[in-house]
């Protein structure tokens, strides 16, 4: 368990470096060299302590030794001399065992300012080898920071998915345990973990004895083809007491020298970027490609023993790409290897990644002998998916991962499958997988199983509504403006979940109009029949249409028969059941998903009788109607402070320091894999619920910040708008993170001992920027223009008070908001009672 202290001297050791080391994982490479460098000294220490002698500085080394570094009166630049030339000469220091040498090999000190140093080294002191135990989760908690992506497509995986990953494999302490792409070697540190929590007894004590210790720390094994990454590992596992791991630098899908090493128990989640051209594999796969992601699935599934299992992360192209390679790989895994597929949620990995991902559960014995699949979905994993991934009350894994296990334990005790049903998954046979020769590894094609709980009848769409395409007007026919002979047209921009967007439309002559049935009527459905995966959910309900409106290109119109209502069939279109079936069923051949609409009129709906659609629509409508006003209730709350008459007013240059944004990098070079936020004004709103930025669209990596010595603008810092501020008017944003700012927005940093920035956030966002130039059209303000702004400035306990109230009130407004989402969920089940 991680301790408030420990994670606080993490803290401070990173904040001293970010200044010289913006990139978290460089950071965190100098802090593992410090802690093991300090390490090796008390180590000596101790030794000498006992009676013994020094082995990790002794002889020509000695000169290097930690306590002799700190407390020699060396002056700034020669500590910093002294200190680099160590780190750089640690590998051929013949006292340090191979462990330490593979740490320290090609170490540097990438900075020259000795104050940093210094005040890096004192960071580090403050640790003693006697915390390495609890420094094992603090060290994990560093590694948690790095949140870069490398050139392969590496990235962190949530340590609650590792768990989760390990525990449905339930690794034991004989088996051999391989992660085949290991990183920091997350998942071998779970399964540690897993299995020394499976050997207590009720006390909590370990009850392994001194040799299966020593096996089970001979049989976790690691490969990554990362040198930066096998460092990190060989000290996460250090950390937690193996003092030889078995982690080593590998290239396991183009080299075969361990080709013929198998394992119990593979749990992974590999790089899945494939390099221009593709991966150059050996021949021994079983499936020929040159994709990383099916490669690495196939030498997992390979390389398991008889009784093996497996837990692996898979992008979704392994799960229903239509490609001859992942076709077969499919099909090797349903008849081979497969036991349960998991649908992770999409967000999973930000903010460095929104790809979305499964997890598929290998288990050799199990799968020859089941005659099915399970298959499960996971819609909330317990974070929300901006970039923060803050904490929500919703998490479907437990539930699922309990499933799963009792799943898994029937499976492989043999025992009888009657009478236990899956209450968050299904079970689709192997025989019905195979139907097509797709193996399309996708629950969500197999749905019906449960819509056929509903007890009204399942309709076909096309059956109770007609379909019509909208028209596609030639670019050369679209007027410069409305006139009496024109009809406006909705285009896919227009038509939005709240209604048609007036300012979106476009105009074409009436007379161009041959077919009456292209009008919108009252009651028509508006969706996107192109690039549409997603948009299936996002449906414009036509409620009252009093002049003729026609559809454009790559919209239609569904438009209800008699039998069923427009609301229902509305409500119908809106559920997952509708979206779910699109993405599985839309044409995805090209960079655009077509809306095939004979497909759609195949969709199944339940269809109540008349008396039963309006009771249900008057329910949803309530909750509508409710849910709106929650809201505008929200959306409409704006912090304001009273100012007191007896304050004395400041220039805002007083209590804080204005300064300026940076220069935009130009080319893509500086953002490809980008691992810091780069704030634009674009990404500066009215944000009146948190006054916490929430998320950049743009982020640059170190090249950028290197080259073009960008200036890391701190947490806490407001952003304010210093050209083209009155369209910006009131959008000022306080920064919850470090990022880099652009030159278009000022950042302004708040003395502690005078101003709290929330107060002067709140201050700011009633401030008119048009009143700060005389020019109106384009309006640009110098820094000290923004610097001269006048602030009413109480004392600082005055502030508290103040800032304290204002977050009173923007908790009630958040819980108006709250209320909205749960109506929501109300509102959602409603409609879903129809189907069962």
């Amino acid at each position: 368990m991680l301790d408030a202290d420990t994670k606080k001297r993490i803290d401070a050791a990173r904040d001293i470096l970010v200044g010289k080391i913006p990139d978290p994982k460089s950071q965190v490479e100098q802090i593992t060299l410090a802690l093991i460098y300090k390490f090796m000294d008390d180590m000596d220490a101790q030794a000498e302590e006992l009676g013994g002698q020094r082995e990790f500085f002794a002889g020509e080394f000695a000169r290097y030794g930690w306590a002799k570094l700190l407390n020699s009166g060396l002056g700034g630049q020669e500590k910093l001399n002294r200190y680099g030339e160590a780190i750089a000469r640690m590998p051929e220091n013949p006292g340090l065992p191979p462990l330490f040498r593979a740490i320290f090999n090609n170490a540097y000190l990438p900075y020259r300012d000795p104050e940093t140093l210094n005040l890096f080294l004192n960071s580090i002191n403050r640790f003693t080898y006697e915390d390495s135990e609890s420094l094992g989760d603090a060290y994990e908690y560093l590694l948690a920071v790095l949140g870069v992506q490398g050139d392969a497509g590496q990235f962190r995986t949530p340590r609650h998915i590792i768990d989760f990953i390990v525990a449905a494999v339930t690794p034991q302490k004989t088996d051999t345990i391989l992660d085949p792409a290991c990183g920091t070697a997350g998942f071998l540190i779970s399964a540690y973990k897993h299995i020394q929590a499976a050997n207590s007894d009720d006390r909590g004590n370990d009850t392994l004895t001194p040799a299966e210790r020593s096996r089970l720390a001979a049989n976790l094994h690691g490969y990554d083809i990362s040198p930066d990454f096998v460092r990190l590992s060989l000290v996460n596992m250090y950390l937690h007491g193996f003092a030889e791991p078995q982690i080593v630098e590998y290239d396991t899908l183009t080299d075969q020298q361990r080709w013929n090493d198998y394992a119990d128990v593979i749990v992974t989640n590999p790089p899945f970027m494939s390099p221009k051209g593709g991966i150059r594999p050996h021949n021994r796969f079983s499936v020929q490609s040159k994709r990383s992601e099916v490669l690495f699935v196939d030498y997992v599934a390979e390389h398991l023993t008889a009784n093996g299992r497996a837990g692996i992360i898979v992008p979704e192209g392994i799960i229903f790409q239509t490609g001859s390679a992942y076709r077969q790989l499919r099909k090797l895994l349903v008849d081979n290897y497969l036991a349960a597929v998991i649908s992770l949620p999409g967000g999973v990995f930000q903010p460095y990644s929104g790809v979305k991902t499964s997890i598929l559960i290998l288990d050799k014995s199990l799968a020859a002998q089941a005659d099915g699949i399970a298959f499960f979905k996971v819609e909330q994993d317990g974070f929300d998916r901006g970039a923060q991934r803050r904490p929500i009350d919703r998490d479907d894994l437990p539930a699922v991962a309990a499933e799963l296990a009792e799943y898994l334990r029937r499976r492989r005790a043999g025992e009888s499958m009657v009478g236990f049903a899956l209450q968050t998954g299904r079970v689709v046979s192997k025989v019905r997988l195979a139907a097509n020769g797709d193996y399309n590894l996708s629950g969500e094609r197999y749905r019906e199983i449960i819509s056929s709980n509903s007890k009204f009848p399942m309709t076909p769409l096309g059956e109770v509504a007609d379909f019509i395409r909208g028209i596609t007007f030639r670019k050369a026919d679209q007027l410069e403006r409305a006139t009496d002979d024109s009809l406006p047209v909705v285009t896919t921009r227009a038509a939005q979940e709240s209604g048609i967007v007036e300012d979106a439309l476009y105009h074409v002559p009436k007379a161009l109009l041959k077919d009456d049935a292209k009008l919108l009527q009252s009651g028509d459905i508006l969706i996107s029949t192109a690039n549409s995966f997603n948009l299936l959910g996002r449906t414009t309900h036509v409620k009252d249409i009093n002049r003729p409106v026609s559809f454009g290109a790559f919209m239609s119109v569904i438009r209800p028969k008699d039998g069923i209502l427009s609301p229902y069939l509305l409500q119908c279109l809106r559920t997952e059941f509708a979206v779910d079936f699109f993405r599985q069923n839309a044409n995805t051949t090209t960079n655009i998903s077509n809306l095939n609409l004979s497909t759609l009129a195949e969709f199944q709906i339940p269809l109540p009788p008349l008396s039963v659609q309006r009771e249900l629509v008057v329910e949803v409508e309530g909750y509508e109607r409710v849910i709106a006003g929650a809201r505008q209730a929200a959306a409409n709350w704006r912090p304001r402070v009273a100012v007191a008459a007896d304050w004395p007013a400041v220039a805002l240059g007083e209590v804080a320091e204005v300064i300026a944004g940076n220069a935009a990098p130009q080319g893509d070079e500086y953002f490809k894999d980008g691992v810091f936020p780069f704030v634009r004004m674009a990404d500066v709103g009215a944000v009146h619920l948190s006054s916490h930025f929430t998320g950049a669209r743009d982020w640059v990596n170190q090249r950028a910040v290197a080259e073009k010595k960008l200036r890391l603008f701190a947490a806490g810092t407001i952003l304010f708008p210093k050209s083209g501020a009155s369209t910006f008017l009131n959008h000022r944003v306080v920064l919850g993170e470090p990022a880099y700012v652009a030159g278009h927005l000022a950042g302004i940093v708040c003395a502690p001992e005078k101003a709290l920035p929330q107060y002067v956030y709140t201050l700011l966002c009633q401030v008119d920027a048009r009143d700060l130039t005389a020019d109106q059209s384009y309006p640009s303000l110098r820094l000290s223009d923004i610097a001269a702004i006048q602030i009413p400035l109480p004392p600082l306990a005055a502030q508290q008070e103040i800032v304290a109230a204002l977050e009173r009130e923007r908790r009630l407004a958040a819980g108006a908001g709250e209320l909205a989402a749960l109506l929501g969920e109300r509102l959602r089940a409603a409609v879903g009672r129809a189907w069962g």
